[in-house]
């Protein structure tokens, strides 16, 4: 049984890079992968852009295979938590549309106003 649980956050030494993903030691025992699927949500053109041989990383773990002591990890689910972390929550007042609704042709008139002085 590993130190290392599903959803785990660890820290990494890269030790390889390839087309296909991240090569990451967690430890003597533990070696992950970070598919390139699993490196951004953005488009990966070159996985060599987001790591080097050496460099410590952090990822959360998805899926562990104790018989092979491979662990899958995912850059991009680490990077969705701290995200989340750091956000201000967003305090709703509860006025859906009627903002919007209720300026609306006010912002249209000003609007065709404008565009009548420049004719």
């Amino acid at each position: 049984m590993s130190n290392y649980n599903l959803n785990d956050i660890v820290e990494g030494t890269v030790t390889g890079v390839e087309t296909y993903g991240i090569f990451v030691s967690l430890d003597d025992n533990y070696n992950g992968l970070i598919h390139i699927s699993e490196i951004s949500n953005n488009f990966v053109r070159n996985v060599k852009d987001y790591a080097n041989i050496g460099d410590k990383i952090k990822a959360k773990i998805i899926e562990i295979d104790e018989d092979n002591h491979q662990i899958k990890l995912s850059i991009k689910e680490f990077e969705s938590l701290s995200k989340k972390s750091k956000r201000e929550k967003i305090i709703e007042k509860g006025e859906g549309f009627s903002p919007l609704e209720n300026h609306l042709e006010q912002w249209i008139n000003e609007k065709m106003e404008e565009i009548d002085k420049k004719k």
